[in-house]
C-alpha cells in the first residue's frame, strides 16, 4: 500500500551502480562523519576545561538533529528535483515534500533479469541512497562548524532548535542553489547565466560557477552564520581582559589530524566516482594543506618569533577550507600557492576579532570565512581551464566573486533572522553559570576530576 502511493519517478533515474564507485562514496562517507567528531576534539582542545564537554556535544548534538532532518526533508530540499525530474521554487529550494522521508529512494523497476535502483539523477554510477548518506554528512558538518564562534555562553537547548532552523532555512536552500541545479549553480537561468550568457547550446552558463566540494555551501556558510551570530549573541564576560587559553593542546591537534584525514572523503568523494580526478583532488587537498600550514607558521615566526602547535593545526584547517572549492579545477603547483596564501590569511585574520571587537571564540570567522571566501574566489585567478592567470579572461574570476557574495547575502540575512527569533527562547546562559563553567550547569559533567 504504501509504495502504491509513493511519488513516481522517471525512467531515466533508474539503473544499475557501479560498485567500485558506490564503495568509494560510502566509503567517503563514513570518513566525511569522522569529521564531526574530529571537529569536536579540535574544538573541544581550544576551549577552557570547564566548558570542553559543551563544545563537544554541540558538534554531536549536530549529528543527531542535522542527521534526523536530513533524511525527513533535507535531501528533498537540496536535490529532490534531480530525482523526480520537477522543478524547484524560484531556483532556491526543491519541494521538501516531493521525497520527504527518502523512502521513495527504495523504488526499484525490474529490466528483463535485471533489476534497476534509483540512481543519483540521470546517469549517474551510484544509488541516489548512497548520494544521500555522503550529503547529510556536509550537513551535519556545516551546522557543527558555526559553534566554534559560540564556545562557552550559548544555551544547548537553544542551539539544538537553532541547528534543525538554520539547516532547513539556510543550509539546504543554499546546496541546491550551487549543487542542485539553482540559482548559483550553471543553470541557464542563474545568475552566471544572467551575467555572461548560456553556452552555444543554451543548457547551462558559458562560464560555470565552481565549488567542487563546499566552499560556498560549507565554509562561506558557515564562517557567516557564525559572525552574524557572535554580533547578535554578544561576547564572552571577560573578553578583552582576560586570556582564554586552550585546555588541551594535543586534543587540537588530533581533531586536525582526524579532519585532513576525513577531508579526503570530502574532497575526493566529491568527484563521485572511483578515477583519475578524484587522484589529482587527494594530491591537490594534500599539498595545499601542507602549503597552508607552513603559511601560518612563517606568519607567527615572524610575528611571534615562535611557530606553534596550535598555529600547525589551525594552518592544517585553513588549507583543508580554501582548497576545498578549487581541488579539481588547479594544478598541484597551483594548489600550493592557493593554500600558502590561505594560511598567511588566515593567520593574520584572527587577529581582527580583538582590534574589531567581535567574540569569535574559536576563530571560526578567522578561518573558515577568510580562508572559504579566498578559496572560492582564488578559483577565478588559479583555475588551470579558466583562471587569470592561466591567460584567461576576467570571467571565471568574476563569477566566483559573485557566487561569494550572495551566498555571503543570503546567509547573513537569514541567519540573522532566525537569531532574532529565537531570542526569547534564550541565547545567553545565566552569568553564574557562565563563571562557574558551562560544562557543569548544562550537563551536570566536568571533563576532569581534579579534586
Amino acid at each position: 500500500m504504501v509504495a502504491q502511493t509513493m511519488m513516481a519517478l522517471p525512467d531515466n533515474v533508474f539503473g544499475t551502480a557501479d560498485t567500485g564507485d558506490t564503495s568509494w562514496i560510502l566509503i567517503s562517507a563514513s570518513l566525511v562523519l569522522l569529521m564531526t567528531p574530529a571537529l569536536a576534539f579540535f574544538y573541544g582542545g581550544l576551549s577552557r576545561g570547564k566548558s570542553v564537554l559543551n563544545m563537544m556535544m554541540m558538534s554531536f548534538g549536530s549529528i543527531g538533529v542535522v542527521g534526523i532532518i536530513y533524511v525527513l526533508w533535507g535531501f528533498s530540499m537540496s536535490f529532490g528535483n534531480k530525482i523526480t525530474g520537477g522543478s524547484d521554487i524560484a531556483g532556491v529550494i526543491a519541494n521538501p515534500f516531493s521525497l520527504f522521508g527518502s523512502d521513495q529512494l527504495m523504488q526499484t523497476r525490474t529490466v528483463g533479469d535485471a533489476t534497476h535502483t534509483v540512481m543519483a539523477g540521470a546517469g549517474s554510477s551510484i544509488p541516489a541512497i548512497v548520494f544521500l548518506a555522503f550529503q547529510l554528512t556536509f550537513a551535519v558538518i556545516a551546522v557543527a562548524l558555526i559553534s566554534g564562534a559560540l564556545a562557552e555562553r550559548v544555551s544547548f537547548g537553544t542551539w539544538l532548535v537553532f541547528s534543525a532552523i538554520w539547516a532547513t532555512l539556510v543550509y539546504f536552500p543554499l546546496a541546491h542553489m550551487v549543487w542542485g541545479g539553482g540559482v548559483l549553480s550553471d543553470s541557464p537561468n542563474g545568475l552566471a547565466a544572467a551575467l555572461f550568457g548560456k553556452n552555444q547550446a543554451g543548457d547551462a552558463a558559458a562560464v560555470a560557477p565552481i565549488d567542487f566540494a563546499g566552499g560556498t555551501v560549507v565554509h562561506i556558510n558557515a564562517g557567516m552564520a557564525a559572525l552574524v551570530l557572535v554580533l547578535i549573541i554578544g561576547a564572552r564576560r571577560g573578553f578583552g581582559k582576560m586570556a582564554y587559553r586552550p585546555h588541551n593542546i594535543p586534543f587540537v591537534m588530533l581533531g586536525a589530524a582526524l579532519l585532513w584525514f576525513g577531508w579526503f572523503g570530502f574532497n575526493a568523494g566529491s568527484e563521485l566516482a572511483a578515477n583519475g580526478n578524484a587522484g589529482l583532488v587527494w594530491v591537490n587537498t594534500t599539498v595545499a594543506t601542507a602549503a597552508a600550514m607552513v603559511g601560518w607558521l612563517a606568519v607567527e615566526w615572524i610575528r611571534d618569533r615562535h611557530p606553534t602547535s596550535v598555529g600547525a593545526a589551525s594552518g592544517i584547517v585553513a588549507g583543508l577550507v580554501a582548497i576545498t572549492p578549487a581541488c579539481a579545477a588547479l594544478t598541484p603547483v597551483g594548489s600550493i600557492a592557493l593554500g600558502g596564501v590561505a594560511g598567511v590569511l588566515s593567520a593574520l585574520a584572527i587577529s581582527l576579532k580583538t582590534k574589531l571587537g567581535y567574540d569569535d571564540s574559536l576563530d571560526v570567522v578567522g578561518v573558515h570565512l577568510v580562508s572559504g571566501l579566498w578559496g572560492t574566489i582564488g578559483i577565478g585567478l588559479l583555475a588551470k581551464e579558466s583562471g587569470l592567470l592561466y591567460g584567461h579572461d576576467l570571467k571565471q574570476l568574476a563569477v566566483q566573486t559573485v557566487i561569494a557574495l550572495a551566498a555571503l547575502v543570503f546567509t547573513g540575512i537569514m541567519t540573522a533572522i532566525i537569531a532574532l527569533i529565537l531570542k526569547p527562547l534564550g541565547w545567553r546562559i545565566s552569568p553564574e553559570d557562565e563563571m562557574n563553567g558551562i560544562d557543569e550547569s548544562s550537563h551536570a559533567e566536568t571533563a576532569y576530576d581534579l579534586a
